[in-house]
């Protein structure tokens, strides 16, 4: 007997693939027999950079799910820190027409998962009980701000595993965690047949085998179907063998159905991402290279939301400007699309001077960021507020700079100040020595351009935006 299950993985709401996605996944079910596949997705379907989930709070992504025929999906940290509890229970418990499997997000006022996820699910193809189990990438300081109380997934997985392996014929691991989680997981927990992974976007043409175990993924950004073909002994009940492969999307038709469904929810989006959300009186240019009002405003936000002495934030987070007069929901998310969110930390003089010397150098402000978040292109110089800086621009590298003034005082390289910035540097990217705070705070689930959006409705902010921060020797400080 054969058995084929299908599956995807960190998506990222590319819709452009999702058309040829439903035709491939459609083709394949028609080979195999629709009582003999299984279609699952493995997590970071949605991305909030897209304007077709963000003006519709992730509707279009489920819808799509719905009509391509997924049958269970498990949460990835897009679909778990980009929302709030209320939006996921209106997404998967009551849009989803599929299961939502995740066995370690219980929620910290009950300790109990939510009536819209369960711990495990089995589905019964031909005859044959397939058990998946699901499980997300555990991101505790992030969780806990949001109501979640995340669970270590090799605490929860292993005995879920021992529990389900007598009930099911089949059993799959469903797991946003990673390929060296699912590396480990295979090699430590005896009882998985496949585990399908994501979360590190890592793309296996080839699965790997250990022990018992097939473990598969399909990269990123729908550009691959997993496929998985299955031969059960009904005899023996035991998987005699197990082929796994992936077939890329690009060259397959659309699917008019699911084009026709995204182009609608597109519509609805755009409606509510035109509302106008602020009035400028001036316009706000951004540099991704120098100091811009814009960049200051956003810097001047942060320490404002956090109640910080000092404001950081990398140009690169701002992909446009602003011109004077209406400023609608999607322009905002056009010029910062990144799913960060504040952080509140504390750093030394000598760090914070040490990344104010980083970002005056090319290699830092062109270095291209991949992922942590960031939904920009290079880093970009660094936007502040709360200081003023005085530096040389044609001195020697780490020696640029002359005089830093916090609160109109020098700066002490020993002493600690506290800084309003972004979570995207605590992953220890971007500019070295701000990987180096203490004592980081977390702001959920706000994003920057909830920061920004209240400063653009504040006049006086929008003023001292334009007052200079960095000062050329022997400049003055005027406006920019």
């Amino acid at each position: 007997m054969r058995l084929r299950v299908l599956h995807t993985n960190d998506i990222h709401s590319h819709f452009e693939q999702m058309p040829r996605i439903a035709s491939v996944l459609r083709r394949l079910r028609a080979e195999a027999g629709e009582e003999r596949t299984l279609t699952l997705d493995i997590g970071d379907h949605v991305d909030r950079m897209r304007p077709e989930t963000e003006g519709t709070d992730g509707r279009t992504n489920i819808a799509v799910l719905n009509a391509s025929g997924y049958e269970a999906v498990t949460l990835g940290n897009n679909e778990g820190l980009s929302y709030t509890e209320d939006v996921l229970s209106e997404l998967y418990g009551r849009q989803a027409s599929f299961a939502t499997v995740i066995c370690n997000l219980p929620a910290t006022a009950t300790g109990a998962l939510p009536p819209w996820a369960v711990p495990y699910h089995i589905v019964c193809k031909a005859g044959v009980r397939i058990g998946l189990i699901g499980v997300t990438a555990c991101f505790p300081e992030f969780y806990n701000l949001l109501g979640w109380d995340v669970r270590e997934p090799f605490d929860v997985v292993p005995p879920l595993v021992r529990q389900l392996r007598p009930q099911v014929d089949v059993l799959i691991v469903m797991s946003h965690l990673g390929l060296r989680n699912d590396e480990r997981m295979a090699a430590e927990v005896p009882g998985i047949d496949l585990i399908l992974g994501g979360h590190t976007h890592h793309l296996l043409e080839e699965p790997l085998r250990i022990g018992g175990t097939l473990v598969c993924a399909t990269g990123k950004f729908g550009q691959y179907v997993g496929v998985i073909d299955l031969e059960w002994d009904p005899a023996e009940r035991k998987l005699v063998r197990a082929e796994a492969s992936v077939q890329a999307v690009a060259i397959e038709p659309e699917d008019e159905e699911i084009r026709s469904l995204i182009g609608e929810y597109g519509l609805r989006a755009a409606a509510e991402l035109d509302r106008e959300v602020a009035r400028l009186p001036v316009e706000l240019r951004y540099d991704w290279y120098g100091e811009s009002p814009l960049g200051n405003l956003l810097a001047g936000g942060l320490r404002r939301w956090m109640g910080t002495e000092i404001g950081l934030v990398n140009a690169g987070q701002l992909l446009g400007g602003l011109p004077q007069g209406p400023v609608s929901a999607g322009m905002l998310l056009q010029l910062c699309p990144s799913p960060i969110n504040p952080c509140r930390m504390k750093l030394t003089g000598a760090q914070l001077l040490r990344a104010l010397e980083e970002s005056l150098l090319p290699e830092f402000m062109d270095k291209p960021l991949y992922g942590y978040g960031f939904r920009g292109k290079v880093l970009g110089t660094l936007c502040v507020d709360g200081l003023i800086v005085e530096y040389d621009p044609e001195g020697a590298d780490y020696a640029k700079i002359r005089a830093v003034r916090v609160g109109g005082q020098p700066l002490e390289a020993e002493r600690q100040y506290l800084v309003g910035s972004i979570d995207m540097f605590t992953f220890r990217v971007g500019f070295t020595s701000l990987g180096e705070g203490t004592e980081p705070e977390f702001f959920l689930p706000e994003f920057l351009r909830d920061v920004l959006l209240r400063e653009l409705r504040d006049e006086t902010s929008l003023q001292n935006s334009f007052s200079r921060r960095w000062c050329t020797l022997g400049e003055s400080r005027h406006t920019l």
